[in-house]
């Protein structure tokens, strides 16, 4: 069974947590450059018997700092947790990043929170870590103070596959291109949304496709189209193979970005339930079709394909 989280809001953890193994990062996504971050850090703790911590931050700074930014997440905060739970991490700072925190220079963030606050013994970051007001902060800075301060810092080379440093950025890019084979091969997973099902205008179940609607707040907007995918609800471990669009649904002149799943094989309500929808592969891009019966003579062939997906 894997162990539950202990989650802080701020820097004022229990003395039992202090004197730690420190992740520090956004983490979105936790990919296979994360993933071997964590994995280093873990074999610290075991070999050290020391607590695992991570700090991370909420809202995601470059989406403070650019308000215009809307859709960036590769995952939630519930996905995240459950993320780290698999490393065996102990406990997670979720520091609310706000204007007041955003000023805290890069010397007094060490100072104050990483030795006075926190006292940690080894600090895990990226080789592209920024910190501290303006991000004048990086891993030259933290390797500075590591006499001073009484720790040491740990900072594995980036994780680079043919060529690219793997990076949340990277698989950004290629979900929104559709490219969600090498996102997903990056991720050693399949990228997913979870989200709650919502009523909406029942369109899907007039032409024959019923489907649940999710609204996907803040996550990256992937490419808009049709998808194969898999879906269960999230409190449950069986999947269901389906398929899913996610766009405009131009055909019917809607301006609203929404996810529409229809799961093969499944009866029952799931209004106001949460789904977590995999991703597995991406089949044709949205369109307007003439009418409701062209639309629905495509969705027939999009069905075939998707059926044949593993």
């Amino acid at each position: 069974m894997v162990k539950k989280i202990k989650i802080y809001k701020n820097f004022n953890i229990k003395n039992k947590d202090k004197n730690s193994i420190i992740l520090i990062g956004n983490f979105d996504g936790l990919h296979a450059g994360h993933q071997k971050l964590f994995k280093q850090a873990k074999k610290f703790k075991k070999k050290l018997n020391l607590k695992l911590g991570v700090i991370t931050f909420d809202p995601i700074p470059k989406m403070f700092f650019d308000k215009k930014i809307k859709n960036y997440r590769i995952s939630n905060f519930d996905q995240k947790v459950s993320y780290f739970e698999k490393f065996n991490v102990d406990f997670l700072i979720n520091k609310n990043f706000n204007k007041t925190f955003s000023k805290v220079t890069c010397s007094k963030f060490i100072e104050n929170i990483l030795y006075k606050s926190l006292n940690v013994k080894y600090i895990f970051v990226s080789n592209n870590f920024r910190f501290g007001y303006k991000r004048e902060g990086n891993v030259s800075l933290l390797k500075s103070y590591q006499k001073k301060y009484k720790y040491k810092l740990v900072n594995p080379k980036p994780l680079i596959i043919k060529n690219k440093v793997i990076s949340s950025t990277l698989i950004r890019k290629l979900i929104q291109n559709g490219e969600l084979n090498s996102a997903n091969k990056i991720l050693k997973r399949n990228w997913s949304i979870e989200g709650t099902v919502e009523k909406g205008r029942m369109m899907g179940k007039k032409i024959g496709f019923p489907t649940c609607n999710i609204d996907i707040k803040n996550y990256i907007l992937a490419k808009t189209g049709v998808y194969a995918v898999k879906a269960k609800v999230k409190t449950s471990r069986k999947f269901y193979k389906g398929i899913a669009n996610l766009g405009y649904r131009p055909t019917f002149n809607q301006k609203k970005l929404l996810l529409e799943v229809n799961l093969f094989n499944f009866s029952g309500n799931l209004y106001n339930k949460k789904l977590s929808v995999e991703f597995l592969k991406f089949i044709r891009g949205e369109k307007k079709f003439n009418g409701v019966d062209d639309l629905r003579n495509q969705i027939k062939k999009d069905l075939l394909i998707a059926k044949k997906v593993k």
